[in-house]
């Protein structure tokens, strides 16, 4: 049932080989085929505007007001290319291993590698786009170093690297929309998949404003809709960030794989009460100049410039010395909770630790310091009110990233042939762990370099505009309307906004940073009486026009269909690798104890029926890296 139709030959010949092979289309019958886009991030803007470009019909979707709103824009530090520029030993090849041994040894090699090739041309396109990379004295675009790599492979605009991307990426859709090749469908959200024959043939929206539920067909799906880390509540996503759009496609078909793998970042701000929403990010970035320690004493109440140091613990650098503070985030965000979790937490609430930029000013002088991450500093003023510049930044590990997402094949189709799924929606690039600086690195080339020539190849076999059966579109309408009423109707006393709370306490607390199976099956029993309770005590305000409440309650009743999912996932795999770590198997060092007789493979789910899954089982074959023990001391 998982074919991922990897092209034969040497893995540096195998994408080449795939455009090669591929099939075309004629480009006057180009616009006889229509492709839907749902989001507008990097990877959905830049899909959309290439497919325009080639000629093809293409309708977005976003339930934003403007493209320009979606979540990324809030990747702050950077994106990998293996230019070398630096003249440090960077190349492809050492890009492509780095990211497989960052991701624990569980990702497909052929995707990684195809990722690292195009980290080439993407950035002399983001350039001629007019992103305003950082640039040496001599005009050279400027690199700096992330986490779980030793060279300098990351380009950057400041703290604001996902917000230039996006610009252009914005450019590029605005231009195809102002010429009538591109329908942009502000403020609409998706509600389900069109399924016919096993093929992707449209979506169900509404109209966040009139509420208003059509059907729009298509001869192929593009699924852009960023990550699931809001689940855990409290994380470092935007409050309107969903899982909305892949699950109501898993639950129309389509394979869900490694759900468990969420990342935790360890530069987050932490939590200073129970008022917050959200967390913010502070990049990844400020790992390069500023050291994390915490104080050796435990409960030490001294302001930091009190405590010498011969009192501090860099935890970091101690364990990790070849990496010190730019270990991989995995190992970074485990590293500061068992520092927390020991009683050696810093801050108002000891939950966080201490990332202090005293030696890299004393080294460099405040002025570099200020040109490199001056906006960052200042949105921690902020947000804060403490100065950076004079005391260390508090820090703390928080929900971030989605390794899991749809399953997709090599083309970046998922079982459900014409459903395309790009970016962080989909599994396919990080294994159990993402390496900084990757995340931006797969939206555009998925967007810009790969989806261009898989979408067109599958179209150059299908019959354009083939209709759907009228009963069934009335069908689906009806579904939709029905579950929204159910919604409506319940007229219990607790909003969604609590639900996804007590949902994000439990899974952070159970199914977060360390997992221990008779704890995560503490979660799924808790996580099932949650699930019962929405269904006799949500309160959504009646309405079905303009209604966050009722967007939010929709979200929520998927999130705790996932969450099952989540759990399931994490307590199959009686292995620890990257971001899953299992209590129970662990070496005598503490540190992650992967299993790859049993367990080198991606995990597959399939959804028989509400709450009851399927797995399967895609195998990994690591035929040009070898397998070791993933070590960064």
């Amino acid at each position: 049932m998982l074919n991922s139709k990897i092209p034969e030959g040497p893995i540096q010949h195998k994408w080449t080989q795939y455009k090669a092979s591929a099939k075309l289309i004629n480009p006057a019958n180009r616009k006889k085929y229509k492709v839907i886009v749902v989001g507008t991030g990097l990877a959905g803007s830049s899909c959309a505007a290439s497919l325009s470009e080639l000629g093809f019909q293409v309708e977005v979707y976003t339930f934003h007001e403007s493209p320009r709103r979606a979540h990324s824009v809030a990747a702050q530090g950077g994106i990998n290319a293996a230019k070398d520029y630096k003249n440090d030993g960077d190349s492809v090849w050492r890009m492509f291993y780095d990211t497989v041994k960052g991701g624990d040894f569980r990702s497909r090699e052929a995707n990684v590698y195809r990722m690292a090739e195009c980290s080439l041309a993407l950035i002399d396109q983001a350039v001629a786009q007019g992103v305003p990379f950082a640039r040496e004295y001599s005009g050279y675009l400027s690199n700096r170093s992330f986490g779980g790599v030793q060279v300098s492979r990351t380009f950057y605009a400041r703290g604001q690297t996902g917000q230039q991307l996006l610009q252009g990426a914005y450019q590029a859709l605005i231009r195809q929309t102002a010429v009538g090749n591109i329908n942009l469908h502000t403020r609409h959200e998706m509600m389900d998949l069109v399924v016919v024959n096993n093929k992707a043939k449209g979506i169900v929206t509404r109209n966040l404003d009139t509420g208003e539920i059509k059907i729009m067909e298509a001869d192929a799906v593009v699924l852009a809709t960023g990550g699931y880390g809001k689940i855990y509540y409290l994380s470092t996503l935007a409050m309107n960030c969903n899982a909305s759009a892949i699950w109501r496609a898993h639950k129309r078909g389509a394979f869900f794989a490694a759900p468990s793998w969420t990342q935790f970042h360890p530069t987050s701000l932490p939590q200073m009460g129970d008022y917050q929403s959200k967390l913010t990010l502070m990049s990844e970035s400020l790992r390069n100049d500023g050291r994390i320690w915490v104080p050796k004493k435990k409960a030490d109440d001294r302001p930091p410039h009190e405590i010498p140091e011969e009192e501090r613990d860099y935890y970091l650098e101690r364990k990790y010395p070849s990496y010190g503070n730019l270990a991989p985030r995995d190992i970074s965000s485990r590293a500061a909770k068992e520092q927390i979790d020991g009683g050696h937490g810093v801050g108002p609430m000891k939950n966080a630790v201490y990332l202090d930029f005293d030696s890299a000013i004393a080294q460099e002088g405040k002025p570099t310091i200020e040109k490199r991450y001056g906006n960052l500093f200042d949105m921690y003023k902020k947000i804060t009110g403490m100065d950076a510049y004079k005391q260390p930044m508090l820090i703390s590990p928080a929900a971030h990233f989605s390794m899991g997402g749809l399953w997709v094949d090599y083309e970046l189709m998922s079982n459900l042939e014409g459903l395309f799924v790009l970016g962080e929606a989909n599994f396919a690039d990080h294994g159990a762990n993402r390496l900084g600086a990757n995340s931006l690195l797969q939206a555009c080339v998925d967007g810009y370099f790969i989806a261009p020539h898989t979408i067109m190849n599958f179209l150059a076999s299908e019959k354009p505009h083939e209709t759907i059966d009228q009963i069934e579109k009335e069908k689906l309408i009806t579904d939709t309307q029905e579950r929204l009423e159910t919604l409506l109707k319940i007229k219990g006393n607790k909003t969604a906004e609590e639900f996804h709370k007590e949902l994000g306490i439990i899974l952070y607390t159970k199914c977060g940073l360390i997992r221990e199976e008779a704890v995560l099956l503490e979660a799924k029993s808790q996580i099932q009486e949650l699930q019962k309770s929405f269904y006799t005590d949500l309160l959504v305000p009646a309405g079905n026009q303009i209604n966050f409440e009722l967007e939010k309650a929709a979200r929520v009743e998927d999130y705790l269909e996932l969450a099952l999912l989540i759990v399931e996932d994490a307590l199959q795999r009686e292995e620890s690798c990257g971001a899953h770590f299992r209590k129970e198997f662990q070496t005598e060092e503490g540190e992650a104890k992967r299993n790859d007789e049993e367990f080198k493979f991606v995990s597959v789910w399939e959804s028989l029926e509400k709450n009851v899954f399927k797995l399967h089982k895609e195998d990994l074959d690591f035929e040009n890296i070898k397998v070791s023990e993933r070590s960064y001391k």
